[in-house]
């Protein structure tokens, strides 16, 4: 269904309306999503195909192009709740612990299980990164052909953790944008109508994967939903896609909505931050910038969601912020010492827009909020290398350790 005009079409490898050019997301037979309890899902398997009843692929777990990602910790963070300010319970989700070391797992999964059983034969995308690690590995597992395609500068850890799958990777002397609007022109070729792009051709089935972020936390808190949830924003895709699980978790009453219903915030880097600015600016226009700055998962300088994400923001009563990169790696660094956890820039962003929410008033500290951390830290090393080291060097002896106060 077109989110833009509403006009309807089969299940296909379709990601625009053919009418208006709008994007299409996947609907479904309301009737058989309230059949679905929580007893079933509780039943399933340890991974995000216990939400398969609410998914628009892989019911069948034979058809399945998987990781088996999901179910990752729901971290209890009192420790950055007390600095920050925060009265009530905080929590961190903490989606590095995937298989690939990202939430990017979730929706490959979906769209290349999609993608099979629509016939392709060869597994693509369009990736700041971490997409392409996902592609790569599932690829991999699945013994199927990948061809990925990335900006060149990309940071060299998340080069390294694709190549490494041994599939095609091809380095694009351009933006992410350039690289999608690439894929975009590559899908439409002869030599690529075999080729499922997880964020092109197959995109509303990929964008249902992240639903299951907002699922998973439902069901971690006792089937409630939490009362403010912070979220990065690249496309905004991520952001409308919890708040549409909790809307639909809600509507066939596997959850309970907090008194007066949840809030949603956004998160952006200062170096890529149109929709943020838009909302800042009162208007529903996204402006297009051209992305800098650390946080290069977040880097999409046009995001397709962008105006979809400031709805739901709007319509909870949320902000959006950014933070500039000095920001982006405080965060990093205070996530970690405060939870033990390490997150890439993207975490580090939504951790130090969290801060600034508070301090501005935007968030109430005295609500329950659970913050998104998306991917791991030995991602971006580079991003901090300079200011995390050995705290003392010294020689090996005793009076080497006295000397540096190591002994009192």
């Amino acid at each position: 269904m077109c989110r833009a005009c509403g006009a309807e079409y089969p299940l296909a490898a379709q990601h625009a309306c053919y009418e208006c050019f709008g994007p299409l997301e996947v609907a479904y037979d309301e009737a058989a999503l309230a059949r679905v309890t929580r007893a079933q899902i509780e039943a399933g398997p340890q991974n995000i195909w216990r939400y398969a009843a609410l998914l628009p692929a892989g019911q069948d777990p034979a058809t399945r192009v998987t990781l088996d990602p999901g179910l990752t910790p729901l971290v209890s963070a009192p420790q950055l709740a007390a600095e920050l300010g925060i009265t009530a319970q905080l929590w961190i989700k903490d989606d590095s612990q995937n298989p690939t070391h990202s939430f990017k797992d979730r929706v490959v999964s979906v769209a290349l299980t999609a993608a099979k059983e629509l016939g392709f034969t060869r597994f693509s995308c369009a990736s700041t990164g971490n997409l392409a690690n996902s592609v790569a590995a599932h690829a991999a597992r699945a013994g199927v052909p990948s061809i990925v395609f990335i900006p060149s500068d990309l940071e060299q850890g998340k080069v390294v953790t694709t190549a490494v799958y041994g599939g095609e990777l091809v380095a694009i002397e351009g933006s992410y944008d350039d690289v999608n609007r690439l894929c975009s022109e590559l899908v439409e070729t002869d030599e690529f109508e075999d080729t499922a792009f997880v964020n092109v051709n197959v995109r509303p089935f990929y964008a249902e994967g992240s639903k299951t972020l907002g699922y998973e936390v439902a069901e971690q808190l006792g089937w409630r939903i939490p009362a403010q949830v912070v979220i990065p924003m690249a496309s905004g895709e991520l952001l409308t896609k919890v708040d549409k699980a909790f809307s639909e978790l809600v509507e066939i009453g596997l959850a309970e909505a907090p008194e007066g219903g949840w809030t949603v915030f956004g998160a952006q880097s200062q170096g890529c931050n149109p929709i943020a600015v838009a909302l800042h600016n009162d208007t529903d226009v996204i402006t297009p910038v051209k992305p800098t700055g650390i946080a290069k998962s977040l880097n999409i300088g046009d995001p397709a969601a962008g105006p979809y994400a400031i709805e739901a923001v709007r319509r909870t009563g949320g902000w959006m912020d950014y933070a500039n990169d000095e920001e982006i790696r405080a965060g990093i660094k205070l996530l970690a010492r405060t939870t033990g956890v390490f997150a890439e820039t993207a975490g580090g962003t939504t951790v130090a827009v969290l801060q600034k929410l508070v301090e501005s008033g935007r968030l109430d500290p005295s609500k329950e909020t659970v913050v998104y951390n998306t991917g791991e830290g030995l991602k971006t090393l580079d991003a901090i290398a300079a200011e995390a080291g050995p705290t003392h060097r010294i020689k090996p002896s005793l009076r080497g350790a006295r000397e540096a106060g190591l002994l009192g």
